[in-house]
Parts: C-alpha cells; structure tokens; sequence
C-alpha cells in the first residue's frame, strides 16, 4: 500500500470516496469480488486495494474495474473542457483584441 501521507488530503479523500463509489457499485450489482478482479485482470487483492482507494494502485487498473462496471464514460469526462470552467476563463483571458488578416488575404 502507497504512503498516503505525502499526498495532499483532497487527494486521498478523493481516492477513498472513489474506492467507495467502485465497492458500493459492486454491490448494488451483487457481483461478488471475485468475478470483479477475474472480468478487470485484476487479482482479488488489488480490487480490495482500489476499493480502500490505495493511491499505489495504477489508474489503469482503477479504469478497468470501471469499464468491467459499466462506469467508464464518466471517467473519460473527468478533465473534459467543458467542465474546466477554470481553463476556459485563463484561456479567455489571452484572446486576442483583433484579428487580423494575414498578407495573402488582403
């Protein structure tokens, strides 16, 4: 298991709740976890781990026991643009005043 100490508390917070979320959607399924880690490629213990929200764990693995739960395409959303609001106010920000055409076009 990962020394989480040296992670930032929202993250380990945030892979707790996430191992959380995977364990509770097992259940709300009734797939043991067995035939969550066997469908993942995953062994039994690793699937514990993800579960607790070890931060050792690969994303990799944490994606495929997503994809085995049918849940993939949220990951795929995580950092999408539109939900940046962040980004897109910086990157409005740099938009330039004037456009102007370039000496071919004239």
């Amino acid at each position: 298991m990962m020394d989480v100490t040296n992670l930032p508390l929202p993250v380990g917070r945030a892979l707790r709740k996430l191992g959380e979320d995977i364990r509770d959607a097992r259940r709300r399924r009734r797939i043991p976890v067995a035939i969550l880690a066997e469908r993942a490629s995953i062994s039994r213990t690793t699937l514990h781990r993800i579960e607790k929200g070890d931060a050792g764990v690969s994303a990799g693995n944490y994606a495929t026991v997503l994809f085995a739960l049918g849940l993939i395409d949220r990951l795929a959303a995580v950092a999408d643009a539109t939900h940046d609001t962040t980004g897109r106010v910086l990157e409005e920000e740099h938009l330039p005043q004037r456009i102007r055409l370039g000496s071919r076009r004239r």
